[in-house]
């Protein structure tokens, strides 16, 4: 019965994202002690200090947040003999997830992290982008609500059915007028247009960061992933160092789908994810096994107790 960490995507996490695990665990302040070295940042900034305000480095500082949580929670988990059989993760998630399997280092991943603030933006003058998160009725179809149906708006990530089995959670991203056009047609308050973001994620309107981004990439050391790493832009287990490569090169462009990350483990035969952060919304999504959201320390106790009454068996630790 195999174990799974699900890390989210992008989305920056709130300040006190972690705060109180870095308090409690050494482990975890030696996490961020390390990426504050690999960053050049301080350990604050990537705590808890308020994000940049220019939108490259708000974007690039805000991943490397959400990729320490992640990492330190891993650690954390690690200290206390409990490491994954699977693992993935939705758009950032998913190169944090690369880490995790030993595909990249994290030295070359928040390296990585870094140089993304310095990827062009929208264009001054260019139509405005925005997202969208968007719960779709149950009795609608998903594809009623971006391209080809709606031009200029593009599913940018589908979160799958939410628990509740009445609707499903997709991310659209677009054009900021189409988007609100959505949200005004759409039965009321299924459609949130969030003002904190204004571009296009995972849409065909990124193709000048992807283009930025290619020769970075390119040159990324990157190995053969050590465990099954499921990917989020379709469903399979990415097995190369190739494979891993084009998840990071397709991220900036293609949509990226949490159900895929799923039905891949649930494949696999996981019987538990833990989800590590925050990005991943509790209580929502309807995943297809037990899950345990982990972000402050009550939520270690409960993994723990979930690993202990679901009998998940713990892989032994890989040596050099």
């Amino acid at each position: 019965m195999t174990l799974a960490y699900i890390l989210g995507g992008g989305i920056s996490p709130a300040s006190e994202s972690g705060v109180e695990l870095h308090e409690q665990y050494p482990v975890v302040q030696d996490c961020y002690r390390e990426l504050a070295e690999f960053t050049g940042l301080t350990v604050p900034q990537i705590l808890s200090e308020g994000l940049p305000e220019e939108p490259g480095p708000r974007r690039s500082v805000g991943a490397v947040r959400q990729a320490a949580v992640a990492l330190g929670i891993a650690d954390l988990l690690a200290d206390m003999d409990v490491r994954p059989g699977a693992v993935g993760g939705l758009s950032l998630g998913g190169m944090v997830s690369s880490c995790l399997a030993g595909s990249i280092e994290r030295r070359e991943l928040v390296h990585y992290l870094m140089h993304t603030g310095d990827a062009p933006q929208v264009d001054p003058g260019a139509p405005a982008e925005g997202i969208a998160i968007t719960f779709v009725p149950a009795d609608r179809d998903p594809s009623a609500y971006y391209e080809p149906a709606v031009p200029d708006v593009y599913l940018a990530s589908d979160f799958g059915p939410c628990t509740d089995g009445g609707a499903r959670m997709l991310m659209l991203s677009g054009l900021r007028t189409a988007l609100e056009k959505v949200a005004a047609e759409a039965p009321q308050g299924t459609v949130a247009v969030l003002d904190q973001y204004q571009i296009a994620l995972h849409t065909p309107l990124r193709r000048s960061a992807r283009d930025f981004l290619e020769p970075w990439i390119a040159a990324m050391p990157l190995r053969d992933p050590s465990l099954p790493l499921s990917s989020c832009l379709e469903q399979r287990t990415l097995t190369t160092a190739a494979d891993v490569r084009d998840l990071f090169r397709r991220n900036t462009t293609d949509p990226v789908h949490l159900l895929h990350v799923c039905a891949e483990m649930k494949r696999q035969g996981v019987k538990l994810g833990l989800v590590l952060g925050p990005s991943i919304p509790s209580g929502v999504i309807d995943f297809p096994f037990p899950v345990v959201h982990i972000e402050t320390p009550e939520h270690v106790g409960q993994a723990m107790s979930a690993i202990y009454e679901l009998g998940i068996e713990i892989p032994a630790a890989q040596t050099a």
